[in-house]
């Protein structure tokens, strides 16, 4: 939500910048290397807690988390700060496109640097804007095949007005468009492909308020969500048995627009 403090996930070593952060980011600071330390499962936690910044500390076991976190679509969109001493961090940070810092740097320039880099919803007031009108008919047409079970055709109308959009309105029509194809992807039982699509729409939900053009994005969020646990408890293995009734219509009311 715009105006809350950030939140930072991390990947530390020093138990100073492990103070240093928690005091400068609320206490919300979210240590990676104890929740998920193989790779794989960090992409899949970042991408569910959607933090604000990524503060990596580079190290030997930290390289092939941090090269997979930055390659992944589900979470390379997100600032990443990388803190380490001398020219092989230094190197490593510029291989992944990362201001580089050393301990004493960092310490010293927080909060500021945690304000100058963390994922600012800029776009906010823009945002609420849009969300006041009602969405193009191109929008229109996807819900309505999205409502149909029409998923791949939903998808491929939702892309062109995507890329027809500029403002941030877009992110509400990538988030819609990105549920329809795990959807598809779960009627043609490709677990694999499902579970990624749920990865990588966190991102763009994550701006969007609960209402936006008409549409409940609360409870697409929710339905969503709910798709996502019952696929994640039946595995690759039992997607057969999946329980269609659970892919829900997306809810809108175009009156409610101005």
């Amino acid at each position: 939500m715009p105006g809350s403090p950030p939140l930072i996930a991390a990947f530390l070593h020093s138990p100073a910048l492990r103070e240093a952060l928690a005091r400068h980011s609320a206490g919300v600071a979210l240590h990676i290397r104890e929740r998920a330390p193989h790779p794989d499962a960090a992409v899949a936690e970042i991408a569910d807690l959607h933090p604000a910044l990524l503060v990596v500390e580079i190290g030997p076991d930290s390289l092939d988390w941090l090269k997979l976190v930055r390659s992944d679509p589900a979470t390379r969109r997100l600032p990443v700060l990388a803190v380490g001493e001398g020219d092989t961090a230094a190197r490593v940070a510029r291989s992944v496109h990362a201001p580089h810092f050393t301990a004493s740097g960092l310490i010293a320039a927080l909060p500021g640097v945690l304000l100058d880099h963390a994922r600012a919803y800029r776009d906010a007031d823009m945002l609420a804007a849009q969300c006041q009108v009602a969405p193009p008919p191109l929008v229109i047409q996807g819900l309505h095949e999205f409502n149909a079970g029409q998923y791949f055709e939903c998808h491929e109308t939702l892309e062109h007005a995507w890329m027809a959009e500029t403002g941030p309105v877009r992110d509400l029509y990538r988030a819609v468009l990105q549920v329809a194809v795990a959807y598809y992807q779960i009627t043609r039982g490709n677990f694999a492909g499902a579970r990624k699509m749920f990865l990588r729409l966190i991102q763009w939900f994550a701006p969007l308020p609960d209402r936006c053009q008409g549409i409940d994005v609360a409870q697409l969020r929710a339905d969503a969500a709910a798709v996502r646990a019952h696929l994640e408890a039946l595995g690759p293995s039992r997607i057969h048995e999946f329980d269609r009734t659970l892919l829900k219509p997306v809810r809108f009311t175009l009156e409610e627009t101005s």
